[in-house]
């Protein structure tokens, strides 16, 4: 939004410069995002002259030679001026030799064709005030000569570029940013410039020359059309079109840029009909039909669908609503009738129209941000005036107003005691309803403040109390007044949740286990589960709506797939040890409420989530190449690595683990498994299949994945365990057990532990054997048992005790110890 400083200062004067605004608009939430400038330098050498004679020049036929008083003390200046409009008693703009021109240059005296010139008679587009550039700019006769031109036309001033925020269209209009202004620093601010209507003089009523029928009142909240006659079209008066120019706008005719004008005053956006092209003088605001066209006022032939809006006549589509009008009733020189809409659509509707178009315009960027029907009337009042000012027209008596009675007035509570607990500082009362006002708010008084009256401008905006409060706070000055202090935090306050300090101390255990940690993309590409090997149901993912490429449209499902992509950057560069883990999200698709799934009960009676969203750890290691050290000891990537780390982790964390086979299409068969917390599935180990590894060029590797909540759930919190050191010895005992082929080691060392008793410490499985000397079908496993009582040295009797429970033990799953 360019905001010229003098259409600013018409409305509010802060008496401050350009560069003070500046900061105290950015400092109280409107940024300023740059201070521009247009126009000459400076303003100095540009006068108001008066043509006292315009002779032809004895030497050229296209040049005048014009005596012009320029209120010199020694008399008028001569100037040669090759304008074909410039005549004797015309009020004119001059720039005097020493003028430092818009584009930088000096003007100096100069000879044409054999006659002195001193000075220039300027055209609009030499002000940068217009772009005729065909003949010099007459200024009204108001000025006296020598006056600083400066008086009459702003030849040299800064320009605001305001940065808004979607959340306020009021200071899409200068007035909007006027009585900011006024807010912040308390100078006068000019009577609202819709406070007075124009007289109608036309004959008849509007209804007699023009309809509206609004179809889609939701999308349509107020439509109102006020119809002028015995219109001229013309140029405007260089004031306006001034102003226009210097708020990024190109001049084009009074009617047009009156509705140009009314909408960068007021925030309100206007559209002109030639009435005598819409057939009847009807309307209709209707949804448009797939695949109807329209040419716009930019020359484009343009293709809706059935979520457009379009204002039509008769004949088809006359305009995209709240975006752009159409060439079929444009305003033309030969206009006489002109029909004036101001109407209120739907944000979100023409925010999705224009995106589907590829069309933004100064209407749509904020109708986008939703008006209030009550702006329109204003917009009219305005354009009703400058019609009749500046187009000679007639307004007809009455307006069509088609109103859906949308939007209620609004009020707001602001609690003084609430005021001071959020700000942390005492705003005398006073003063705060002194802030409101300058806004626009009516603060009525209560009992426990104010009950606040909230006015068009700020509807959508303000809606609660704690925004009345900001809306105090900044105008009373956060940056000057607010001292800084810490927040009251009550006793026990703070701190991580049990949850979060268990997550975190696993990803300590994973760390200290020599893995270094790996943040990897959420979004990942689709065939990313599909490289893994899973089946197609499995790798129905969500999607994104907008993603950055295709290589990232979905959310991820594994955290595998991200730590094999970064071990494999990895080893391509020569990493010879890769171990990586990762404690992130992944997100699963829910199961609809009528697919009765596991959270379709929760979801009951309202639109389910899109995700679950479970914690997970996961880790990789790779085998170096030549099977370089890791943390100083040779290494194979393989199963029993893997699971060490997985029993590491639980073991720290106090999770009772278990082990159950299992097979996935990434995983090497039968060097796999599922792995259980506290008997519930929480995931899987196992060395990659060659497949996978080849396909991402890794060697030998070694991955698990597991659900932080299960593994969380089942680890013990609370008090720290412990138990008091012994000097009592314990007994080391070797053992060899023949099983079964199927029968697992898991089921072997339960039943030592099992014949064991609390005598038995601990029984490690350290070796597997099969071969000659055991029978086929058998394999030997042995076990070293250790053996400890805390209160004494333990006898031979109580070891051959507990070897017999444990030879028992075996028995019952078809086990013996090995002679």
């Amino acid at each position: 939004m360019r905001v010229p400083w003098s259409w600013l200062s018409a409305y509010c004067d802060a008496g401050i410069t350009p560069d003070e605004l500046a900061v105290r608009l950015t400092m109280t939430g409107t940024e300023v995002e740059r201070l521009g400038h247009v126009g000459a330098p400076q303003s100095e050498g540009f006068v108001i002259g008066r043509v006292l004679s315009a002779e032809p020049h004895p030497d050229a036929d296209r040049l005048r030679v014009c005596e012009v008083d320029v209120g010199a003390d020694d008399g008028a200046r001569t100037i040669v001026c090759g304008a074909p409009n410039v005549a004797a008693g015309q009020t004119v703009a001059v720039a005097l030799p020493g003028a430092v021109m818009p584009g930088g240059e000096k003007l100096g005296r100069a000879k044409l064709r054999g006659i002195e010139s001193n000075g220039m008679i300027l055209s609009e587009i030499e002000m940068e005030a217009g772009p005729d550039a065909d003949g010099i700019a007459v200024l009204d006769p108001g000025g006296q000569p020598g006056e600083p031109l400066q008086s009459l036309v702003p030849i040299a001033e800064p320009v605001l570029e305001l940065e808004i925020t979607p959340n306020r269209p009021d200071c899409l209009g200068v007035y909007g940013v006027a009585r900011e202004v006024h807010a912040i620093t308390g100078s006068d601010l000019a009577a609202e410039p819709w406070d007075e209507d124009a007289p109608a003089e036309g004959e008849g009523e509007a209804d007699d020359f023009a309809s509206v029928s609004v179809e889609v009142p939701e999308l349509c909240p107020r439509f109102t059309g006020r119809v002028f006659t015995e219109v001229t079209v013309g140029p405007s008066p260089l004031w306006l079109k001034q102003r226009l120019t210097a708020a990024g706008q190109r001049p084009i005719n009074n009617v047009v840029d009156i509705t140009n004008y009314v909408m960068l005053l007021t925030g309100q956006p206007l559209h002109a009909f030639d009435l005598d092209r819409v057939p009847g003088g009807e309307l209709i605001v209707r949804r448009a039909r797939p695949g109807e066209t329209m040419r716009t006022l930019d020359d484009v032939e343009r293709s809706f669908d059935s979520d457009a809006v379009l204002v039509c006549d008769r004949d088809g589509p006359s305009g995209i609503a709240g975006i752009m009008g159409g060439q079929v009733s444009e305003v033309s020189p030969t206009t006489k009738a002109v029909l004036m809409e101001v109407a209120c659509w739907d944000g979100p509707n023409i925010l999705a129209t224009s995106g589907k178009l590829g069309l933004r315009s100064e209407a749509s960027t904020r109708f986008e941000k939703q008006l209030h029907p009550d702006l329109s009337m204003r917009a009219q009042r305005v354009a009703s005036r400058l019609m009749i000012e500046l187009c000679g027209a007639r307004l007809v008596p009455g307006t069509i107003d088609v109103d859906a009675g949308a939007y209620p007035p609004f009020s707001a509570p602001l609690r003084t005691g609430r005021m001071r607990s959020l700000l942390g500082m005492d705003v005398p009362s006073a003063d705060a309803a002194t802030y409101l006002r300058r806004l626009g708010f009516d603060p009525l008084p209560d009992d426990q403040g104010f009950r606040v009256g909230v006015p068009a401008d700020r509807y959508f905006d303000v809606t609660r109390e704690v925004d009345l409060i900001e809306e105090v706070a900044r105008v009373h000055g956060i940056d000057e007044n607010l001292e800084p202090t810490l927040p009251a935090r009550p006793p026990g306050a703070g701190g991580l949740e049990p949850q979060q300090r268990l997550l975190r101390r696993a990803e300590d255990i994973l760390r200290d286990a020599g893995l270094d940690e790996a943040i990897t993309w959420t979004f990942v590409a689709p065939d990313a589960l599909e490289r893994l090997g899973h089946s197609a149901e499995e790798r129905q993912a969500i999607a994104l709506h907008n993603p950055l490429s295709e290589d990232q449209s979905v959310m991820r499902k594994t955290l595998l797939g991200g730590l094999i992509e970064a071990a494999a950057h990895n080893v391509a560069r020569g990493a010879v040890r890769v171990g990586l883990f990762e404690s992130g999200r992944v997100y699963l698709p829910l199961p609809s409420p009528s697919d009765g799934g596991f959270l379709a009960g929760q979801f009951a009676g309202r639109r389910p989530a899109p995700a679950c969203e479970p914690q997970r750890l996961a880790a990789i290691v790779c085998e170096g190449l030549g099977r370089e050290s890791w943390r100083g000891e040779s290494f194979a990537a393989d199963f029993y690595l893997g699971k060490g780390l997985v029993e590491s982790l639980c073991n720290s964390l106090r999770a009772p683990l278990s082990f159950e086979r299992v097979e996935e299409p990434f995983l090497y068969p039968g060097r796999s498994a599922r792995v259980l917390v506290a008997g519930e599935p929480a995931g899987w180990l196992g060395e990659l299949h060659p497949r996978v590894a080849d396909a991402f060029d890794l060697p030998a590797s070694v991955a698990f994945e597991l659900d932080a909540a299960p593994l969380l759930a089942a680890a013990g919190e609370g008090a720290e365990v412990y138990e008091d050191l012994t000097s009592f010895p314990a007994a080391y005992e070797d053992v060899a057990v023949v099983v079964d082929d199927g029968v697992e080691a898991a089921e072997v060392r339960g039943a030592v532990e099992r014949g064991g008793g609390e005598l038995l410490r601990s029984a490690v499985i350290f070796d597997v054997y099969e071969g000659e000397q055991i029978a086929p079908g058998r394999r030997s496993l042995a076990l070293r048992l250790e053996f400890r009582a805390p209160d004494r040295t333990l006898t031979d009797a109580e070891l051959s005790e507990r070897r017999q429970a444990i030879v028992s033990a075996l028995a019952e799953i078809g086990g013996s110890l090995r002679a």
